[in-house]
């Protein structure tokens, strides 16, 4: 059985120190001594206004937690010459109003500009759409757009909290989907666990969007509803959770064994939990030719699963004492103990925030190569994904554009990187070309 062990949160905590000054040599530095003293972590410090003789600061810092932060300001109010103004969460600030909009790519400033983006102009175009349905591609935002479908089931580290909770989650999915490739993406909340509600709900809603992101949709059920929904739609459908993930994984195993002359397809490979993450990474490695695919599970269904798509059931202990590599999903921190890591492997420790088993002990214990979720994320791969997948005009994801994915992330990574960075809009772009290019291929 796969048991938890307590281990520290990894997870900082973010704030801003508004502090009022005085002007004069040495108060900076007494400020800045102090934080360091007691540990906080400064990034940023800026002056924001000033008075006579006084500035105001402000100061970005990294804290362990509220306890943590308690204990500043108890500092800060032992200082001459020093007052709090404020505390800024930074995070909540960024989010205030919603991090995505709905904006014209048109300018509207005269009569003659209306008649042609709305009527009469536009029926024009509603008829030559009438007559050929594919205009919709060249003529409407159709062709551009994703829809990021979730029922806030599995919702990143934090579970079921609903599709509402979830929303911050969807819009920081489409602020990258448009940042980093240029497609518009709109968050489709359904508040319902009900399969078969989701299903005709995306179904009835697919004509508006040229591809669905499934995410954060809780596993067994992310397998029937995206399988069915690709079966029944003619767009592209992808569940990021399974395959994003999977993509990145391979592209990092692809990397490791590039630079070790160590033949993927010949390795073991383990993989803890087969929710929706280790499902989809064990049946991406299977295409991709790796011989050899064992898990474990707490539930026997998706044991079940793994044997059908080619693999082995195992345990913790069968995994660790046999895998070459070692993926893990599981959600639960510190469920590698170091005293398993075997001299060579290579592990990968996905769950977030808290890894199974933190890199640099795995690497202590003679990991070869060890990483966790926040070097290893889905964000590298499904741009890309999408953006290729649109440009082509395809109709579904196949293998052979999952793995074209990741041959070009691991061709854009460089030095000892793992992976490139997540905002290289280049590596985004070369993805996008080696999945146009696969599915014509």
């Amino acid at each position: 059985m796969l048991k938890s062990m307590p281990v520290k949160s990894d997870q900082k905590l973010i704030r801003i120190l508004r502090l009022r000054v005085t002007d004069k040599p040495g108060h900076l530095g007494q400020i800045a001594t102090l934080l360091g003293d007691m540990g906080a972590n400064i990034g940023e410090i800026s002056i924001v206004a000033q008075g006579p003789d006084f500035l105001i600061r402000e100061f970005s810092l990294q804290l362990d937690d509220e306890e943590h932060l308690g204990k500043i300001l108890s500092g800060i109010e032992q200082l001459n010459g020093v007052q709090l103004d404020s505390i800024i969460d930074p995070v909540c600030l960024v989010h205030e109003g919603g991090k995505i909009s709905m904006r014209s790519r048109v300018s509207l400033e005269t009569i003659g500009e209306m008649r042609r983006i709305y009527t009469p102009g536009v029926a024009q175009i509603c008829k030559l759409i009438e007559a050929d349905a594919s205009q919709s591609r060249r003529y409407t935002g159709i062709a551009n757009s994703v829809a990021v479908v979730t029922n806030g089931t599995a919702i990143l580290g934090l579970g079921n909290i609903g599709p509402v909770a979830g929303m911050p989650v969807m819009e920081g999915k489409a602020v990258l989907f448009s940042e980093l490739v240029g497609i518009s993406a709109v968050p489709i909340l359904i508040d319902s666990t009900d399969i078969n509600c989701i299903i005709e709900t995306v179904k009835a809603i697919a004509p508006t969007f040229g591809a669905i992101q499934l995410e954060d949709i809780a596993a067994p059920e992310c397998f029937e509803i995206e399988d069915r929904l690709q079966g029944e739609l003619a767009i592209p459908v992808l569940h990021d959770d399974q395959h994003g993930t999977a993509v990145v994984v391979l592209a990092v195993l692809s990397t490791i064994a590039q630079r070790t002359r160590m033949q993927l397809s010949s390795c073991r490979v383990g993989i803890l939990g087969l929710g929706a993450a280790g499902t989809g990474i064990a049946k991406l490695l299977l295409a991709y030719g790796v011989k050899e695919i064992l898990g474990t599970d707490l539930r026997d269904e998706a044991m079940q699963r793994l044997e059908v798509s080619g693999g082995r059931r195992s345990t913790l202990s069968g995994v660790m004492a046999e895998a070459d590599v070692v993926v893990a999903t599981t959600g639960k921190p510190g469920l590698i103990n170091p005293d398993m890591v075997r001299q060579g492997q290579i592990i990968l420790a996905l769950s977030n925030p808290d890894p199974e088993i933190h890199p640099e002990l795995a690497l202590a214990r003679g990991a070869l190569y060890a990483a966790d979720g926040r070097t290893i994320n889905n964000a590298l791969a499904f741009p890309g994904l999408f953006r290729g997948a649109l440009r082509a005009g395809a109709g579904s994801f196949t293998d052979k554009m999952k793995i074209a994915a990741a041959a070009a992330i691991a061709a854009q990574t460089r030095a000892d990187n793992l992976v490139p960075s997540i905002l290289d809009r280049h590596t985004h772009q070369s993805v996008a070309n080696a999945v146009e290019q696969a599915w014509f291929a």
